[in-house]
């Protein structure tokens, strides 16, 4: 398991530094004249223009500027000439020029709302699809199977923009069941916090929901069809040992697979469902940096995406050898 977890922990963080290195390639020395992206270019003067050069060493190699970025990521930079030097403290990714605001504040500004909404969700589309899923294997053929197959279609082919919306407008503004939606930070008002993050955590948690409803479906159809199910069975076992402890456990390995991936890219940015909401997350920021060609914010935000679903993967591998037992993480390496 150590050895394991040692190979996987390497292999992450040259995961990490191989996306780090094409990020910086693409956002850096993709642009024809970056400086000008990052101060703006129709407000920017030719003396903003040339603090931006000489503040993050554009006029130096590509292996020079890479290694100022990164430093600043670990142990913090100055960033700025005599005039207006900045103190980025590590984790240090840059400065928004514009504002002159440290990327860093930006980024722990929007990411608590990302999170909120993204975790969420992910209790809503993970146990609710889910369940609908086994009970429709188990009942398979019932009508309860085939009005989950309508549900389940009938959310995957909604969009959130639509869903969100509708949402809004029957039980926000008309009937006022719902609050509005807004960022509450949990330390602060814990039940203000639920409030405010339920129409997103409803509208993406539905629409999530259907894949993971059709998936634990199949998934859990083909496990009851094992023979060591069927062994279970002919021991004279009930039906909660067979579906719960053995099936279930067995069919739900994959299902935790895909819901890392889901977790982990959704934490880089959930743009349309922030949009919808109007929560000013990582993913409605991105989106407005990208229109505005705000280099520093948009790498951050592709940096931190990198990272959380690197981890997410990680963990989802750790998660094996213990929801499943059949899965060996020993010294082969497998």
């Amino acid at each position: 398991m150590l050895r394991f977890f040692v190979k996987r922990a390497l292999l992450a963080v040259l995961t990490l530094f191989a996306i780090s290195v094409t990020v910086f390639v693409l956002f850096f020395m993709g642009p024809a004249d970056p400086a000008a992206s990052m101060c703006g270019s129709k407000a920017c003067t030719m003396a903003q223009h040339e603090q931006i050069v000489k503040s993050l060493e554009l006029d130096k190699s590509p292996v020079t500027q890479y290694a100022s970025y990164m430093r600043g990521v670990f142990v913090g930079r100055e960033i700025g000439s005599d005039s207006l030097k900045i103190k980025c403290e590590a984790p240090c990714l840059g400065v928004n020029f514009r504002t002159y605001e440290p990327v860093k504040d930006i980024i722990g500004r929007t990411l608590p709302i990302t999170f909120s909404i993204v975790l969420g969700a992910a209790v809503v589309y993970v146990l609710f699809g889910t369940a609908l899923g086994m009970i429709s294997a188990i009942w398979r053929g019932s009508i309860f199977d085939r009005l989950a197959a309508g549900t389940a279609l009938t959310f995957a082919s909604t969009q959130i923009f639509f869903l969100g919306s509708l949402i809004l407008l029957i039980f926000v503004y008309k009937t006022g069941w719902l609050p509005r939606p807004q960022y509450i930070s949990p330390s602060t008002d814990f039940f203000g916090w639920i409030g405010g993050m339920l129409t997103p955590w409803i509208a993406l948690g539905l629409i999530n929901s259907a894949s993971y409803s059709r998936f634990s479906r199949a998934q859990m159809i083909e496990t009851l069809g094992e023979d060591y199910i069927r062994t279970a069975r002919a021991k004279g076992l009930g039906m909660r040992a067979v579906y719960f402890r053995h099936a279930l456990r067995a069919a739900i390995t994959p299902i935790v697979t895909i819901a890392g991936i889901d977790i982990g890219g959704q934490l880089g940015g959930v743009a349309i469902t922030e949009t919808t909401f109007s929560l000013p997350g990582m993913g409605k920021t991105a989106l407005g940096a990208v229109v505005s060609q705000n280099l520093p914010i948009v790498m951050a935000v592709v940096l931190f995406g990198a990272v959380f679903i690197v981890l997410s993967n990680v963990i989802v591998d750790m998660l094996y050898a213990v929801i499943d037992p059949r899965v060996k993480l020993g010294s082969s390496g497998r």
